[in-house]
């Protein structure tokens, strides 16, 4: 007998979900159409049977003898749309205009049950689907597999609160459409191409030189006082001049982009300003700057993630003098009350020694985006659970390391990383306390993930999905517990 069957002719009783190989928090129903997923090993489908099943394409399967049939959907991109359109919990909404935020960006497409268990421990929001073009090209994935992983994966663990869908550092206006036409969420805008970086080591007559101050911008500046919170800032014209030609046609170009997609209201998105994508830090001053002007012309944003002193480099700690870092993230916190949004904190992967504060001086209200330390965590897992495959990534990366440092600032020392073959299997899992061997991995996933045999087959991808198939739960766990860390040390600093 068909244990799906049986499992359906007892609806709405699921107290057989697990013989059937029900996933019983997946399992949902309007009326009488019935959804859930079922695990068949080396992977899931869905099952509809009911009213209104035939919205998902699939195999029908029936039971002459019970009167009954079910749809087998496969869970592709078109029966997401389905599930979609069906239960709007696993459709993203705008999440960046809650109190609390954080973006787990999902490289793999599999993290987001360990991210859950985390977003079910804090009333945070989370960007369950969160990647830039450039994750894109490297990974050889699309924003539609990257939004259909997050929705299936909230169906699958019942998770209902709301999660949000990022087109993250997006440049061009051909991305934003794509982002947009399939119903992301936010857009994180980055500024980077539009900001000079050439300027700062200017003199004052070069300044002078360069251009001058458009009238407009000195009667707004100089010889003025502005209190942001107990603090006050005053422009220089050689500041004001400095802060100009640094990001005036950023500000250009945010304009032009809100005007043209966002202004009307009618795609109900959250717009996140990145100026972080610079080698040199956003003062108080610039970040005031550039709030100040977007405002005036009409831009609503979400939030801003500035630049900030020391170094926010992929996958490890702070860099930098911590007490630089508190004095200038108050200022730049009142900054984004006093404008009315929230301060992002990029690269914030493992920032652990900053997260106190900026849970502190934001008072409770922050967006954090992370990435690549989930990629780093499914690596763990390999390490511990298949200590041989892991012998021969860590190899390959070391080779490619030269040619992922283009993508990446990183500081990493080759030197410093101890080699595998003169470590235990135990020892593996330890390379990933160690920030140089982090650094390596983290930023080598790319051609990890892409790289071919002779034959044209995946020389580690197709092993490594079914590694992390096999193993889903211990990933998930150590999902749960780093991402936690996260969590609980944000959450440390202000008052619940």
């Amino acid at each position: 007998m068909n244990t799906i069957f049986d499992f359906i002719k007892k609806l709405p009783d699921v107290s057989a979900a697990k013989d059937a190989g029900v996933y019983k928090k997946s399992i949902n129903n309007i009326g009488d159409l019935w959804v859930f997923m079922v695990n068949e090993g080396e992977k899931d489908v869905l099952i509809a049977t009911g009213k209104g099943s035939e919205i998902f394409s699939g195999e029908k399967i029936n039971c002459p003898e019970c009167a009954k049939s079910y749809i087998k959907a496969p869970l592709n991109h078109e029966n997401a749309i389905a599930l979609r359109k069906t239960f709007a919990f696993t459709a993203p909404i705008p999440v960046l205009r809650e109190k609390r935020s954080m973006g787990v960006g999902d490289r793999l497409g599999i993290a987001a049950h360990g991210h859950i268990r985390c977003f079910n421990d804090y009333d945070a929001y989370p960007i369950l689907a969160q990647q830039s073009i450039r994750e894109l090209n490297l990974t050889n994935r699309t924003y539609e597999n990257v939004l259909d992983c997050a929705s299936y994966a909230v169906f699958r663990d019942g998770f209902k609160r709301g999660f949000g869908a990022d087109g993250d550092h997006l440049k061009k206006p051909e991305d934003i459409e794509y982002a947009l036409s399939l119903g992301f969420t936010m857009i994180t805008l980055d500024c980077s191409d539009h900001i000079r970086n050439d300027v700062n080591d200017m003199s004052f007559a070069q300044l002078k030189t360069e251009s001058s101050l458009p009238k407009d911008i000195a009667q707004r500046y100089l010889d003025k006082t502005f209190e942001i919170e107990d603090d006050k800032i005053k422009f220089t014209e050689e500041e004001l001049l400095r802060i100009q030609l640094i990001y005036s046609k950023a500000v250009d170009y945010t304009v032009s982009i809100w005007e043209k997609y966002l202004s009307d209201g009618s795609s109900n998105v959250d717009f996140e300003i990145s100026i972080d994508e610079t080698p040199t830090p956003t003062t108080p001053l610039q970040h005031f700057y550039v709030a100040n002007e977007l405002t005036l012309r009409g831009v609503k944003f979400a939030t801003v993630a500035p630049r900030f002193c020391g170094e926010f480099q992929k996958g490890v700690d702070y860099i930098g003098d911590l007490v630089q870092f508190e004095k200038e993230l108050k200022i730049h916190a009142a900054i984004a009350r006093k404008f009315g949004y929230k301060l992002s904190i990029h690269s914030g992967s493992d920032k652990f020694s900053t997260f106190k504060l900026i849970g502190k001086y934001t008072q409770g209200k922050f967006h954090v985006k992370t990435a690549g330390t989930n990629w780093l965590e499914a690596m763990r897992a390999v390490a511990k659970v298949d200590p041989k495959l892991y012998r021969e990534i860590h190899k390959f990366a070391l080779s490619m390391f030269e040619q992922a440092k283009k993508f990446y600032h990183v500081t990493t020392d080759l030197s410093k990383i101890a080699d595998v073959d003169t470590l235990n299997d135990n020892e593996l899992v330890e390379l990933f306390n160690q920030n140089d061997a982090r650094q390596l991995i983290h930023i080598t996933y790319g051609f990890i993930l892409t790289e071919k045999n002779a034959d044209g087959s995946f020389r580690f991808k197709d092993k490594l999905y079914k590694m992390w198939r096999e193993g889903e739960e211990v990933y998930a766990e150590m999902l749960h517990k780093h991402i936690g860390r996260h969590l609980e040390l944000l959450y440390s600093g202000f008052e619940k």
